[in-house]
């Protein structure tokens, strides 16, 4: 028997593998099985050589769980190890400058196994030694038995092994009795090994028999050792990427299409990504691209990896490209890993194009379920919009779908307003904004649909690619005013008008801690309602796009501002009005003389003061007017509080508030029963 010490400059090389992987210590699996899948794909390689003369066909990997002995034994019939060769690979790990590389990467052992092949040291994280009994594929080789119990010393003997191969004995510590248990096992071999390229065979597979599982005679392979993505797309059916997709996620609805990525140069990539239906809410499902080097699992987290909107898609990628064992952020600066991203980003986008070229019918049925994605895209990536251009889709509030290009040129000519700027005119609610939406329609303009998350931040996007167009949601002021022609001809109310009309109103609207209601009054004709509510498209947009980040801005926390249009020119608003001159116009005529005497006075008093200091005013002038314009205010006050109080009582008033509440889908509970109960009243 030999003993030794493993050439290793560093002793910390066991404790850096056993402390800093102890997170993630599963991985030892993967590393140990794809050794082996290694190891016999290159005998296969030597055998198509001729420089092999045995029986290749049967190639295989076989894990073995033995809960009594407390081992797990991988094997291999590949090319097996000679003496010599485990001196080289496994007992001479002195590479140059391990001190120091060590050092250096003491914190992530991902690096230290991804740089130098140390995948085989992994298994020292869960055992508390490990044998390997090795013969080699060369003719008259001795097959060996190594031994190290996870310190530099090893032992090296001579041992009886009839076939060619390798076989890895893990015996499992006292800290990783869990993967002594046959379900976990099968679960770390299910992620990880699932797709090897050589048939992994893990115990025999199992029937229901007299009320238990039994072991059927049948090898239980794990394995799938030709997955979808390694074949041509020309070999697949429809069926095929179905059910390679429910390999993958065997719950969950079915994708809208694939893409099959097929790339030689200037590297080489494989896959097939799914587009999944994203809901509305935006619920980022991260974890669902699976990323592969040769096969061999890598990770599921991605983000940083391919750019961030393509997180949102299912499916696989695979490239021996990419390293096997880094840490996310070496992945992330790896220039092959940044040629990639950017190559999927430009075949994503050609793959969206070329669908909706070939079948825009079918494009159309699945855009409500791909939006969400394609604005993401169009949101993160300058070149993904750009390409996007092509196959954007807006839909009309009659369910029609127009490309960007399409839509410019059916609103041109009638949604151009008086400043040269081309109006776009959208809902987010169909059935909220009903009336708004009918009005619009009446006018000749035609309304989209922008009804998801992601709508406002879009349409900023938009109007900050095109200065000349702009984005008006139907509901955010009276359908007169949405797309201005030409300057307004009808006349206006004053300022003083509106001041002294305004209580009447006020005094009806809801008080709402999330809304606050401005009165405006203007001439909106005979026909138009009499009340209309709208909301200030800039406030609204800053509030909608708060809520989609989570509300942390000043703008998520402000009540929403409403403006309540009186129509001037609609009979019932002439009728509280008449009502209003009726009940308190001796009152208010009699408060307006008293006002309008105290402002003189003030005026008076006020030009008197001109050019002087504030010393030179006499102490008398500043006392009466200090008590002028105390009374001036009493006295409008009193004017507002009899305008509030008729506004109050008048049902009337209330009536058309609750009917412009109701319109937006404002007017719920208590009040909606008020309303019904009043319209009641107000109709005998």
């Amino acid at each position: 028997m030999q003993t030794g010490k493993i050439g290793v400059t560093s002793e910390n090389l066991f404790p850096i593998i056993k402390k800093f992987l102890y997170s993630d210590h599963d991985i030892f699996l993967r590393e140990i099985v794809s050794n082996a899948v290694d190891a016999t794909q290159k005998l296969r390689t030597l055998a198509s050589k001729g420089e092999y003369k045995g029986d290749v066909s049967a190639a295989r990997v076989e894990v073995k769980l033995d809960k009594d002995a407390k081992t797990i034994t991988v094997s291999d019939n590949g090319i097996g190890m000679t003496a010599e060769e485990i001196e080289k690979y496994i007992n001479q790990i002195a590479f140059s400058g391990a001190n120091e590389f060590l050092e250096k990467y003491k914190d992530d052992a991902n690096a230290i196994i991804g740089h130098f092949g140390l995948g085989f040291y992994s298994s020292f994280m869960v055992s508390e030694r490990v044998d390997v009994i090795t013969k080699s594929h060369k003719e008259s080789s001795q097959a060996v038995k190594w031994s190290c119990d996870g310190n530099p010393e090893f032992t090296i003997e001579d041992v009886e092994k009839e076939d060619v191969g390798t076989d890895i004995v893990m015996h499992i510590n006292e800290d990783s009795k869990e993967f002594l248990e046959e379900n976990k096992l099968e679960e770390i071999l299910d992620k990880y090994c699932k797709f090897l390229p050589i048939p992994v065979i893990y115990g025999k597979k199992k029937e229901w028999k007299d009320g238990q599982q039994v072991d059927r005679d049948e090898d239980n392979q794990i394995n799938e050792t030709e997955p979808a993505w390694t074949k041509m797309p020309s070999d697949l059916k429809d069926e095929d990427y179905q059910k390679f997709y429910r390999r993958l996620y065997p719950i969950g609805d079915e994708p809208l299409f694939n893409i099959h990525l097929n790339v030689d140069y200037p590297f080489t990539l494989t896959g097939i990504l799914y587009f999944p239906k994203i809901k509305n809410n935006f619920e980022v499902q991260k974890n669902k691209i699976q990323l592969y080097s040769n096969q061999v699992f890598v990770t599921d987290s991605v983000e940083g990896i391919v750019p961030e909107f393509l997180t949102l898609l299912h499916g696989v990628l695979d490239s021996p490209d990419i390293p096997l064992n880094v840490s996310r952020s070496y992945l992330q600066s790896d220039s092959n890993v940044k040629k990639i991203s950017s190559h999927i980003n430009k075949k994503v986008a050609d793959r969206l194009n070329q669908i909706f070229k070939d079948n825009r019918e079918d494009f159309e049925k699945k855009w409500d379920d791909l939006k969400i994605f394609i604005e993401y895209g169009m949101l993160t990536e300058e070149k993904f919009y750009d390409r996007a251009m092509n196959f954007f889709m807006f839909k009309n509030a009659e369910g029609k779908y127009f490309t960007y290009e399409e839509y410019e040129k059916l609103i041109k000519d009638n949604q151009t307003d008086k400043d040269k700027n081309l109006i776009y005119l959208y809902t987010t609610n169909t059935e909220e904004q009903y009336s708004f939406i009918e009005a619009a329609k009446d006018k000749g303009y035609d309304i989209i649909v922008l009804d998801d998350v992601l709508a406002p931040h879009l349409i900023n996007k938009f109007e900050q690619k095109q200065s000349d167009k702009r984005f008006v949601r139907v509901d955010s002021d009276v359908v007169e005013n949405l797309i201005k022609k030409e300057d307004s001809a009808k006349e206006e109310l004053s300022w003083e008008q509106k001041q002294d009309l305004s209580p009447v109103f006020q005094a009806v609207c809801p008080e709402d801690k999330d809304y606050s209601f401005i009165v405006d009054f203007q001439d909106l004709g005979e026909a138009g309602a009499p009340m209309v509510i709208t909301r200030s498209e800039f406030m609204r947009r800053m509030k909608d796009m708060s809520a989609a980040q989570g509300g942390m801005n000043m703008y998520g926390d402000m009540p929403e501002s409403m403006n309540l249009v009186v129509n001037t020119s609609h009979p019932l608003v002439k009728k509280v009005l008449e009502s209003k001159d009726k009940k308190l116009g001796s009152q208010l005529e009699k408060i307006g003389t008293e006002i309008a005497a105290q402002k003189e006075e003030v005026s008076v008093l006020e030009k008197a003061k001109e050019g002087k200091k504030e010393e030179e005013v006499p102490q008398a002038d500043k006392e009466k007017l200090d008590e002028l314009n105390s009374k001036l205010a009493e006295l409008e006050e009193a004017k507002r509080n009899k305008l509030s109080d008729f506004g109050k009582k008048n049902k009337l008033a209330k009536q058309m508030v609750d009917l412009a509440l109701l319109a937006n889908g404002m007017l719920k509970g208590a009040d909606l029963d008020k309303f019904v109960k009043r319209s009641v009243e107000l109709i005998k």
